[in-house]
């Protein structure tokens, strides 16, 4: 499985724009190596310190922080984990340098109107399992260390400001959105007893437990394949490994319900990551009959068009069940062929980005991060939204 999802998906899968020189209109972000998170055993899966990029907040968002968990898939076994850790997806050596931030991420105020003067910080993704492995291979000499690096990470942050927050956002895009829900609760916890404002936001992070079109279970079997490998289980939340299954726990459907702080689900309804590696895989897909499909959403026939209509329904049962239950948390579920839009500017806050009655993507955050709105959009089935920028 490790080899059909292979690394040219991974290196997909992250949702920061990645350059090696940055455009003279957007700064870029220079990296910072963790080195004394290294005597924890907070480590790459190479052994190599854990990183991060910082852009210092001014004026009224000096006290104020968003901490953004890298995206890029995962990996499912030893061997699938031994070609990463030489990518940059497993050692700070192989980073990028500097980053540029965009979106929630950006320093322009045209761009990122609420969020611009904070803050922002981009946790670098080394581990492979969404930030939360606790484990170490010796044959192969490859390190499991996700829930380590989370941990020294934002020890590290709060030694360098944040512990005086007054407000702070956990966020993430895909894997990195999946390790927001996961986390979500541990970071509320380092601010425990003090009078900071602690929410999370998961973008593309809903994972379902779906069901593929050949009946099979193939997210759930790659799941169960990180699980093990990474030992994920001893850090998983106690509220959902207390009676189910650790790869369970490892969907966010399963994790979501029980989640004490404040989170906000960004998600297109017609997720593109899930519907080629998880609902119609090339592994379930025999004879190729979803190729074009996945290519182009025009060239879905009506029975498909169905099976993706009961993906979405499946999405929006999950988020107005126990989830919606929690007045503090909110949700934007679109009805758009993508994966991802908080850190791209053309969907986060441009001219022309997705809406839902009328509000942009950014307006909602915003809106239910200050308090300003409840939020809770969910979009009519497609087609019928106009303002959907698709992927395919």
């Amino acid at each position: 499985m490790g080899e059909k999802i292979g690394m040219a998906k991974l290196w997909a899968l992250s949702l920061v724009v990645l350059v090696l020189a940055a455009a003279p209109s957007v700064p870029a972000v220079p990296i910072t190596l963790i080195t004394s998170a290294v005597d924890k055993g907070a480590v790459c899966m190479d052994g190599t310190p854990p990183a991060y990029h910082m852009d210092p907040g001014s004026g009224a968002g000096k006290k104020s922080w968003i901490v953004n968990l890298e995206g890029g898939g995962w990996c499912e076994s030893v061997t699938a984990c031994m070609y990463r850790k030489g990518s940059r997806l497993g050692s700070s050596n192989l980073m990028e340098r500097q980053l540029e931030f965009r979106g929630i991420l950006s320093s322009n105020p045209a761009e990122n109107p609420d969020f611009y003067s904070w803050n922002r910080v981009m946790i670098r993704y080394c581990d492979g399992a969404s930030f939360a492995g606790e484990g170490y291979d010796a044959g192969s000499r490859v390190y499991f260390r996700g829930q380590r690096i989370f941990n020294a990470a934002i020890q590290h942050l709060l030694s360098i400001g944040m512990s005086s927050a007054d407000q702070v956002l956990l966020a993430g895009g895909s894997a990195g959105g999946l390790s927001a829900i996961l986390h979500c609760d541990q970071f509320g916890a380092f601010f425990a007893g003090r009078s900071t404002t602690v929410k999370c936001l998961a973008d593309a992070g809903l994972f379902l437990d779906a069901v593929d079109v050949a009946g099979g279970h193939t997210l759930r079997s790659y799941f169960g394949g990180v699980v093990a490998t990474h030992r994920v289980a001893q850090t998983l939340p106690r509220s959902c490994t207390g009676h189910l299954d650790a790869t369970s726990c490892f969907f966010p459907q399963n994790i979501i319900g029980s989640i004490k702080t404040p989170i906000f689900l960004l998600n297109a309804a017609y997720d593109t990551w899930q519907i080629h590696e998880s609902l119609a895989p090339d592994v379930a897909d025999h004879g190729g009959a979803w190729r074009a499909c996945k290519s182009n959403r025009l060239a879905c026939n009506a029975s498909q068009m169905k099976v993706l209509q009961a993906f979405r329904e499946q999405m929006v049962g999950i988020v107005e069940g126990a989830f919606s239950r929690s007045k503090g948390n909110g949700f934007f579920i679109n009805s758009c062929f993508t994966h991802g839009q908080s850190k791209v500017p053309a969907t986060w806050n441009a001219n022309g980005s997705p809406t839902i009655h009328n509000k942009s993507i950014a307006k909602s955050v915003s809106d239910w991060y200050f308090g300003r709105a409840e939020v809770r959009a969910i979009d009519c089935p497609y087609p019928c939204d106009h303002t959907c920028h698709n992927d395919i």
